[in-house]
């Protein structure tokens, strides 16, 4: 495991070792111990040493006191979300959510992953009259929405089960998902097809789909929904707007940096095969054009 592009430098400032040690964190897959950032930095492990004592004092990193090992601390987590929130890169994303509505006739929104909720960072809505209003910076369940069951399949099996026999699952309609083995073989579809659903689960008359938005490995980093009343749409009339829904992922992954190409190249192994409905579809090299 090597730090991006900074592993390769061999940085002598030690802000850019500091910086190459989160950005190895932060893509990995779990926690990692000294040994482990050492091996993936090639440097001194007193060097490595001194750089995880001095991140994690500042809160960029938390360490885990039973198992020694090292992750993403609080610090960094709302540093994150607050890079998510910058005006520059909202712009793109903010078209490419607007281009999502002109096409669709219905609302949709972007999302990512804080700790255990689903956080709105944008919304466009629909300007039809029968809408669900929702504003950037709703806070939302995991276990009921398209998105968060999007993030929630990007957990390895072991650690889905897991999560799921510490987290209440909390019922807030009659369609909620509470048994455990039902929502487990939700996600364990979601993790197949790559698109999540919402029926009517967190919010009565409410049908959603969200597809992910991809970062260069193929990981989801966000998500991108598609919002109606359920008097309006189902499930099945949703899933006619994935394509939809995908190119506009691929423009803000774009917009972040991220090859979408490249992303879906890192998951094809992981795609279902022809009797699956909704298979993922490669998103075109180039954005459509902004409205």
């Amino acid at each position: 495991m090597a730090a991006p592009e900074l592993r390769a430098a061999r940085p002598d400032s030690i802000a850019l070792r500091a910086f190459a040690v989160l950005e190895l964190l932060c893509h990995a897959q779990g926690p990692l111990s000294l040994d482990d950032v050492t091996q993936g930095m090639g440097l001194p492990k007193p060097t490595v040493y001194r750089i995880l004592y001095m991140l994690t004092e500042a809160g960029l990193l938390r360490r885990d006191p039973h198992t020694r090992r090292y992750t993403v601390g609080p610090r960094l987590a709302a540093f994150g979300v607050a890079l998510w929130r910058n005006d520059g890169l909202r712009v793109p994303w903010r078209q490419a959510l607007e281009q999502a509505v002109a096409e669709t006739g219905e609302s949709c929104n972007l999302t990512v992953l804080e700790n255990d909720r689903v956080l709105y960072l944008d919304r466009v809505e629909t300007d039809r009259p029968l809408r669900l209003h929702l504003t950037p910076g709703t806070r939302v369940p995991l276990h009921c929405t398209a998105s968060g069951k999007l993030f929630l399949s990007e957990m390895k099996p072991e650690l889905l089960r897991q999560w799921v026999a510490e987290h209440p699952l909390k019922r807030y309609t009659p369609q909620t998902i509470t048994d455990p083995g039902i929502l487990i073989s939700e996600i364990d579809t979601v993790r197949r097809t790559r698109v999540g659903l919402h029926d009517s689960e967190l919010f009565e008359d409410s049908v959603a789909v969200a597809v992910p938005v991809l970062d260069a490995d193929g990981r989801i980093c966000a998500a991108l929904a598609l919002h109606a009343p359920s008097s309006r749409e189902n499930i099945k009339s949703c899933l006619r707007h994935l394509d939809v829904l995908r190119r506009s992922a691929a423009v803000i992954a774009q917009s972040m940096g991220f090859d979408p190409v490249s992303a879906m190249a890192a998951v094809v192994g992981q795609a279902p095969g022809p009797d699956d409905p909704t298979p993922p579809a490669a998103p075109p090299a180039t954005p459509p054009p902004s409205p």
